[in-house]
């Protein structure tokens, strides 16, 4: 018998610590590649844990709610030679699928002993990732590998008719995505490399993605204060708002502006073959009026260093998302470049993301310039603090129907409030109030992005 030692890996950034959130696992329970083994927390997101190890699980060292540091053995895992196939190699295998690439992104590693193997690479194409908690190492080896050679294994018998009509192949992660958005995994058909249920399959069956959810008014609860530890998210968000609250002295503005060509647009919009599957909101708008903004006003897309301030000239557009667990900003990158249908595809894809817990550290770095859209709560306008190491960042309000003075006449319009606040260091009032004035002129009249 062999026993590997899972330890807590660095997911990106640099990370040192992380919380353990919740194990997926048990003592005795029998594990396949890339089951999920236990959830974190960062100070920059969640991320699930894949297991590179067929066998069973022996000790779990660290109890959730614990905060341990980079490197300590958090897991062992089990396996019996005797029952593994001889096909099967001793080593971790590498994971697959949607879990690898989040690994990777986030560079994680996994030490067996002394040996210390990348986690991240691409497996076979035909290896299915189906969780399995019960059952023999065996016939978890049996389902999660290939068919072994004819000179060392009978081939696995094609699947009949019937047996394709089973149960839907889908991840974990997948499957919580598909019940968030109210999607039914039986009704999509998988693209994926063994006909699994893919993360864009669940998009394009989803008609509407949305961080929020009405839920009931819950009883007062029996104790009478609730103690919260100030940890991962919440500590990271506060630190970097007093950080830029209290380094960059913050100029706001503010504009009203008739965003009724906007809404007829949007409406078109959705009414487009091209834009069929895909989310369209005046958010999009006002992402694509930020970048042309920008262009036309660059110091408003930079950063100030004590040596020197650097403007760059590409647009990674961080749009601020409020998530179960606190405020992030994951970006756009390069989204200059991109088409109307491109920005909105990112848009959506960033969102779902972001509350499903998945967003990467990498996904939240490297921001040039920041949207938030407090209109989604009804809200009017308000002063947003920058985030940190930007010079600027807008407000997008809510739009409703207001009394409005068009060519001498009092009518309906839809009308909403835009606000700004930019880094004084950087930014100067003429410069500031210009981006503004671009920006409303875009919400004004889309047609304009036509130039």
């Amino acid at each position: 018998m062999s026993v590997s030692k899972f330890t807590l890996p660095d997911v990106g950034e640099g990370l040192t610590e992380a919380e353990i959130v919740e194990w997926k696992v048990a003592p005795g329970d029998t594990i396949a590649i890339n089951q999920v083994l236990v959830e974190i927390e960062t100070a920059k997101s969640l991320v699930e844990l894949p297991s590179p190890y067929v066998g069973v699980v022996g000790e779990i060292l660290v109890t959730a709610g614990t905060t341990v540091d980079v490197g300590t053995v958090i897991i062992t895992i089990r396996s019996h030679a005797d029952e593994v196939d001889a096909a099967v190699p001793a080593e971790p295998v590498a994971q697959s699928g949607e879990l690898a690439d989040a690994a990777a992104d986030a560079g994680s590693t996994i030490t067996d002993e002394a040996d210390k193997v990348l986690v991240g690479r691409a497996a076979p194409a035909t290896m299915p990732t189906r969780r399995q908690r019960h059952g023999g190492v065996a016939a978890a080896h049996a389902s999660m590998m290939p068919a072994a050679s004819p000179s060392t294994a009978e081939p696995l018998a094609q699947p009949s008719p019937a047996a394709s009509a089973g149960p839907v192949i889908a991840k974990p992660p997948i499957r919580k995505l598909a019940k968030d958005l109210g999607v039914d995994l039986a009704q999509l058909e998988g693209t994926g490399p063994i006909g699994d249920v893919t993360r864009e399959d669940v998009l394009r069956g989803a008609t509407q993605a949305s961080v929020f959810r009405n839920i009931q008014t819950p009883e007062w609860p029996t104790d009478r204060d609730e103690h919260i530890p100030v940890k991962g998210v919440r500590k990271a968000i506060a630190q970097a708002m007093v950080k830029s609250a209290f380094t960059a002295p913050h100029v706001s503005l503010f504009v009203d502006v008739d965003a009724t060509r906007t809404m007829e647009f949007v409406k078109r919009l959705k009414a487009s073959t091209d834009f069929a599957g895909v989310r369209v909101s005046p958010l999009l708008i006002m992402a694509k009026a930020m970048i042309w903004a920008v262009r036309r006003n660059p110091t408003v897309n930079s950063t100030f260093t004590d040596e020197e301030i650097i403007v760059r000239h590409y647009v990674n557009l961080g749009i601020a998302a409020a998530t179960p667990r606190g405020l992030i900003v994951p970006n756009i990158k390069e989204a200059q470049d991109m088409s109307l249908l491109e920005l909105a595809s990112a848009l959506e894809s960033l969102t779902i993301t972001a509350r499903d817990g998945k967003t990467s550290p990498a996904q939240m770095a490297n921001g040039t310039i920041t949207i938030t859209n407090i209109g989604v709560f009804g809200m009017d306008t308000g002063t947003p603090i920058l985030n940190s190491g930007e010079a600027g960042i807008v407000a997008l309000g809510t739009i409703k129907q207001k009394p409005w003075v068009v060519d001498g006449e009092v009518r309906a319009r839809y009308v909403t409030t835009i606000g700004a606040s930019f880094d004084h260091r950087v930014v100067d009032g003429d410069v500031a109030s210009r981006f503004l004035a671009d920006v409303a002129s875009i919400i004004e009249e889309p047609a304009l992005l036509l130039e």
